[in-house]
């Protein structure tokens, strides 16, 4: 009996452990954005005191079994501040949390993203691709910057040359000039040319927040849109936490980066202050190309009170590099010859000493600094402005010869071609070392021999290129009704380039006689002065852009539907002054102004939980850009272009998105018609009797499908890709003046005539269905990442890269001017290429630290990234670039 009663107590003694043991309920909720209300895929959700966890999905949304009782939740995302939840839970209890709003972990981001334009998933009726901080911290490596956007659909990125920070990038085969680059919502394009040099912002990897691509007529609120896509970069703002961070990497061809960063965190008089510094130098791939960088950024704000924030930004990157020129590409069977292959640079050498040179080198810094005001007028109103400044100051190399015959031997001598010979007065000259390297003892050789007579026949220059650039950007916001939102602003720009060129070397003369042709002057003095290191050469002159615009966006969102409606104006004027090629009385030009505007619209339904449809379209007249558009020769020349006209897209976009907890993905289709595009090409550039084709009526059509998807089939495992179609060509034949390096019209023999007169050449350009070159139109990749214990990640990108054209050049059209006969570019082979990284997130101490691995192009593939057109347009006349073998990184970073 006792022994059976001892049996029963045990037995529910057991029950009751049991039952608290296996006591359990379900908890779930919704993570967001508390600063936009965006869902945040991929939050951690972790059981205090277990390990217990889950990752939010496609929609933000979590779900967890939990032990009954008192809990608590730790909720965590890359770039927010954790988040403890308490809360008490029955037996079988299903709680829902509801909407999580966590914080940025930096203070004044929500205003920035203001400035950004930042699309929303499944409400902006844009299509975009997002990259998080994560992202540049696992992949980037070594990459130029622009190359960590290689898998995103419509983009194609390359190193080009090769030196550290020239690579380029196309967007939906639109070049640089037509793709807009915003840091925090400031516009970074060359304001005469309108393309950006990324080695200006080579340490934007170290400070990037959120870079996110815009494609088509993305959602940016500013007066003078883009026909291609945006880039919006949002920088770091201040840290709310007091800390910082070490870091070190190492790479291939002794590359060695070493950076810091501290951020007081907010103190309790609301100031706040973050500093980041950086240094990184490297032999380079390509040979030849050292280069040493630095980067740096800061922030100091302050809170004045509730409604107002003022905030204080400076980042920059000073660098150096020797450079491989873009005109050093050479035919697929010299690349062959050449010693090191593909990694020959034809103007690295040495002269007589053994002392290094280069004729392609490149200084430059060009901080932005900028002062935020954000006010928050009421609970429906604010007021975000911004004026900034940026300061470039830098100069690259630029070969002079005594006469145009001269120069244009620079160019044919420090070509990749071997055993590269000029002759003069019967003797010839080999700029080429047996090693292959350019033999600038040659010059030295050269100069002495003609040092009594003419001075120097070959010389080095820097190209300077100063500017400064002065904006202010406003953006007013409110809500008009619980539905519609309006947003209104100004964006004036004051712009002045400064360019000179000056002499650095004189190769062993002592002094050198600028011969290049002037006819704008009346004196002839300057054929026969003597001049040396430090004067001025070819050019001097100031180029200036200003810039008048205004914005306004209505924006309505209500229950499943999202639509905006957007206008802009701008006015935009150009004039340059010369005092290189005029006298003081005619050195300034005529004022030219062109009348911009844009209009645009847009949709956005979420049809249900899982599937969204967008649209937009809109029509864009831009101003033709100050080079080769309002003047012909910007260079050399105060004569406007006579037939510049506005740049005119329209486009029209649809899109399809899904989303669910296993997988989401994004389909769209686009067609953008480009009118009126200025062009105005060089023909044989590097002839003394070079002309200057004046195209009008320059028309293409870039049409195409894109498709990406983010798929989470299990715990731990992510899997992304993409395919990417393009049919971009031009649509119909154009025509055309020349006219000769100052800007004068000429006939067909260079002869100055009367503009658009019976003896001014007019040309025909057969370019209607030629497909348009330098950029892949078909794309697509396939990456895997996977989680295989707690913190080490490891992953492997594919990218394929086909129907990719040479882009054409009108010196390879033939001899006959009239018609310009173009054929359809070679196609460069197809390529394939695997990037691995790999991260390990861990403790030293009390301190986090992470360390990160890649290989780019892992099996070492052989293929071309750019090509220019050939006389034949095959492989065997056309020049190309090929593209990096395998290279390697690590570093390692500790937070504190």
């Amino acid at each position: 009996m006792i022994r059976t009663i001892k049996k029963i107590l045990l037995t529910l003694t057991l029950a009751g452990v049991a039952s608290l043991v296996f006591s359990q309920g379900t908890v779930k909720g919704v993570v967001v954005d508390a600063s936009s209300n965006e869902q945040l895929i991929g939050a951690t959700v972790i059981l205090k005191g277990s390990s217990k966890g889950v990752t939010s999905n496609a929609f933000g949304a979590f779900e967890m079994t939990v032990p009954a009782g008192e809990q608590t939740l730790l909720v965590q995302f890359v770039g927010y501040i954790n988040l403890d939840i308490d809360f008490s839970i029955k037996n079988g209890e299903t709680i829902d949390l509801g909407t999580i709003a966590i914080v940025p972990d930096q203070i004044g981001i929500a205003e920035v993203k203001v400035f950004a334009s930042v699309a929303v998933s499944r409400r902006t009726p844009v299509a975009q691709s997002r990259i998080e901080p994560i992202v540049l911290e696992e992949k980037l490596g070594t990459q130029e910057f622009p190359e960590i956007l290689k898998s995103t659909p419509g983009v194609y990125a390359t190193k080009e040359g090769g030196g550290f920070g020239d690579s380029r990038i196309n967007l939906r085969g639109f070049e640089s000039a037509n793709i807009a680059v915003m840091i925090n919502g400031v516009p970074m394009n060359d304001m005469e040319w309108g393309g950006v040099y990324w080695s200006n912002w080579a340490g934007l990897g170290d400070v990037t927040r959120l870079m996110q691509v815009q494609r088509g007529l993305g959602a940016s609120k500013v007066a003078a849109p883009s026909l291609g896509g945006s880039i919006n970069i949002v920088t770091n703002s201040t840290d709310a936490k007091k800390g910082g961070s070490v870091s070190y990497g190492i790479g291939n061809d002794n590359y060695n980066k070493v950076s810091f960063s501290v951020s007081t965190g907010l103190t309790e008089n609301n100031w706040a202050i973050s500093l980041l510094g950086a240094k990184t130098t490297g032999d380079g791939y390509i040979q030849g190309t050292e280069f040493e960088s630095y980067s740096y950024f800061v922030n100091i704000s302050k809170r004045l009170n509730e409604d107002h924030h003022l905030s204080f930004t400076a980042f920059g990157a000073p660098q150096k590099h020797n450079q491989r020129n873009r005109n050093d590409r050479l035919t697929i069977a010299q690349w062959q010859m050449v010693p090191g292959k593909y990694k020959y640079n034809p103007t690295y050498g040495f002269d007589m000493n053994g002392q290094q040179h280069a004729s392609a080198y490149n200084v430059y810094h060009k901080p932005q600094i900028s002062l935020n005001h954000f006010w928050k007028i009421d609970d429906k109103s604010n007021l975000s402005t911004s004026a900034y400044v940026s300061i470039g100051n830098g100069f690259g190399y630029s070969g002079q010869g005594f006469t145009s015959a001269h120069r244009t031997a620079w160019y044919g001598a420090s070509s990749g071609i071997p055993n590269s010979t000029y002759m003069f007065n019967d003797t010839e000259y080999n700029f080429r070392s047996v090693d292959g390297t350019f033999d600038y003892g040659t010059i030295y050789e050269l100069n002495q021999s003609t040092n009594d007579i003419n001075g120097a026949m070959m010389a080095m220059s820097k190209s300077v290129n100063q500017h400064r650039w002065y904006g202010l950007l406003s953006t007013y916001t409110t809500r008009l009704t619980d539905d519609i939102d309006f947003y209104g602003g100004v964006d004036f720009r004051y712009y002045k380039g400064i360019h000179t060129n000056e002499l650095v070397d004189l190769y062993g003369a002592s002094y050198f006689i600028d011969q290049t042709s002037r006819p704008a002057l009346s004196s002839t003095d300057w054929q026969t002065q003597k001049l040396t290191v430090g004067d001025v050469v070819y050019r001097d002159y100031d180029g200036f852009v200003r810039s008048e615009g205004v914005f306004m966006q209505a924006e309505y969102n209500k229950y499943n539907l999202s639509a905006f409606l957007s206008f802009s104006g701008s006015n935009t004027t150009y004039w340059r002054y010369d005092r290189f090629y005029y006298n003081e009385a005619d050195a300034m030009s005529e004022k030219i102004n062109f009348f911009g505007f844009s209009a645009k619209g847009g949709a956005n339904y979420n049809i249900d939980d899982h599937h969204n449809v967008f649209t937009n379209i809109g029509m864009i007249s831009r101003a033709p850009f100050f080079s080769g558009g309002a003047f012909l020769q910007s260079t050399t020349s105060n004569i406007t272009n006579p037939n510049a006209v506005n740049e005119k897209a329209l486009s029209v976009e649809l899109g399809y998105g899904f989303v669910s907890s296993i997988i989401s993905a994004n389909l769209n289709v686009y067609r953008t018609e480009w009118r009126d595009k200025t062009l105005v090409r060089a023909i044989n550039a590097n002839s003394p009797e070079s002309l200057v084709a004046n195209m009008e009526g320059v028309n293409a059509l870039h049409q195409g499908v894109e498709l990406d998807f983010v798929a989470r089939p299990i715990k731990k495992l992510e899997i992304t890709g993409m395919v990417s179609l393009g049919d971009w060509k031009w649509k119909e034949d154009a025509a055309g003046y020349l006219y000769n390096r100052q800007g004068e019209p000429t006939d067909s023999r260079g002869n100055v005539v009367e503009i658009q007169s019976e003896e001014h050449a007019k040309i025909e350009v057969n370019i209607g269905g030629i497909r348009v070159g330098n950029s892949a139109q078909t794309t697509a990749a396939i990456g895997a990442k996977y989680e295989l214990i707690k913190g080490f990640r490891m992953g492997i990108d594919g990218n394929y890269f086909g129907r990719n054209y040479a882009y054409y050049n009108i010196s390879s059209v033939g001899s006959n001017l009239n018609p310009l006969n173009f054929a359809q570019p070679w196609m460069i082979p197809d390529a394939i290429t695997f990037d691995f990284h790999a991260s390990y997130r861990f403790k030293i101490g009390d301190f986090d630290a992470t360390i990160v691995g890649n290989i780019n192009n892992l099996f070492d593939a052989e293929y071309i990234t750019d090509a220019t057109d050939g006389v034949n347009h095959d492989w065997l006349t056309s020049t190309v670039f090929y593209g990096f073998g395998r290279t390697f990184s690590t570093s390692l970073k500790i937070k504190f």
